[in-house]
């Protein structure tokens, strides 16, 4: 990051200080460390069939967005680490998560159960790819989705705490006009959000217009630290490609420009977070639509799917709780020796 980018150091710290809080979080922020732990605990994983992969997916990493007839959608909504890896890397990381995720944030199935889940739905959606808009179906997913977490009152007002900012040459224009056009009062703020992006330039365009606030965000992208945990010297993102690709309804506002993603901020067009559900929800439902989003993103490479098809059959049944185990063990034991040594 040092490299190719000015660090935010004041949020590296914010970063730091929450990977030491709980092994979950650690799992969000470490993807970088991910990679040689997961070639060390599941070796036999490493030449599964390759394919554009998410990389850094994770139980957090999902929201919701507008299409262009203004319809909600969900799905994946971070592509920061993607780049080609082997299919089973999402779903073991996605799996990790949720075995942590059972441990420390509230999620209410057993680790068997939320592996099964994950897979029977990857299946389903290999066999029938198809986007997920909350309109007509999902009405499941939809209450999930339209929590009470997730409030506007409450999502504007920890939008317009950040303070203001002078972004580079250029970008504080290039977000000024992503606004509407007359849109009165506009300002630049610096977001602080995530947790694996933290540490990243990150800037929010704020303004009025047709008598309501709206919002743009422009996020510094970098190449996957896939490749970097590899030690090649990548240049290139896949952020802005398999986005592209995935099978789903896009968000129109969703576009790379040089080494910025610019997207549109809203109350439901944003990351949904375990502390923004509600309290009653159907888990094992929310998993396997997890499940069904990963294969439609999987799906943007669409000559893998036979091979992957294939190499699911010939697994043994319990495959991905035991890489899961594995990797949730590993993981364990790299936070705790992080936390020894950063005190």
């Amino acid at each position: 990051m040092r490299r190719r980018i000015a660090v935010v150091e004041a949020d590296l710290r914010a970063k730091h200080r929450a990977m030491a809080k709980v092994p979950f979080a650690f799992l969000r922020a470490t993807f970088c460390r991910w990679v040689p732990l997961w070639r060390e605990a599941c070796p036999e994983l490493a030449e599964a069939p390759h394919l554009l992969a998410i990389g850094d997916l994770h139980a957090e990493n999902f929201g919701t967005w507008r299409d262009a007839e203004g319809r909600l959608c969900w799905g994946v909504n971070d592509f920061d680490e993607a780049f080609p890896m082997p299919y089973a890397i999402d779903l073991v990381r996605l799996a990790t998560s949720l075995m942590l995720a059972i441990r420390t944030e509230g999620l209410k199935l057993a680790a068997g159960e939320a592996c099964h889940g994950l897979l029977e739905g990857y299946a389903a959606g290999l066999d029938q790819g198809r986007g997920l808009v909350l309109e007509e179906e999902h009405p499941a997913l939809r209450a999930m989705a339209m929590g009470a977490d997730r409030d506007p009152d409450r999502f504007w007002a920890k939008l317009t705490k950040g303070k203001p900012a002078t972004p580079p040459h250029g970008l504080g224009k290039l977000l000024r006009k992503a606004l509407p056009e007359g849109a009165e009062k506009p300002r630049i703020l610096h977001r602080i959000a995530g947790l694996g992006s933290l540490g990243r330039p990150r800037y929010v365009a704020i303004g009025i217009a047709g008598g309501g606030l709206l919002a743009r965000e422009a996020k510094a992208v970098l190449p996957s630290a896939y490749a970097f945990a590899l030690g090649a010297d990548e240049k290139k993102s896949f952020t802005g490609a398999l986005a592209k690709r995935a099978i789903r309804s896009p968000d129109p506002f969703y576009r790379l420009h040089k080494r910025w993603l610019l997207r549109r901020l809203a109350p439901h067009c944003s990351k949904i977070e375990f502390t923004e559900l509600p309290r009653r929800r159907d888990d094992l439902r929310l998993v396997k639509a997890m499940g069904r989003e990963t294969a439609n993103v999987h799906l943007g490479t669409p000559e893998a799917a036979a091979a992957i098809r294939r190499d699911l059959q010939r697994r043994k049944s319990g495959w991905l709780f035991d890489a899961a185990s594995r990797m949730t063990t590993a993981t364990l034991a790299d936070w705790q020796d992080w936390r020894r040594r950063h005190g």
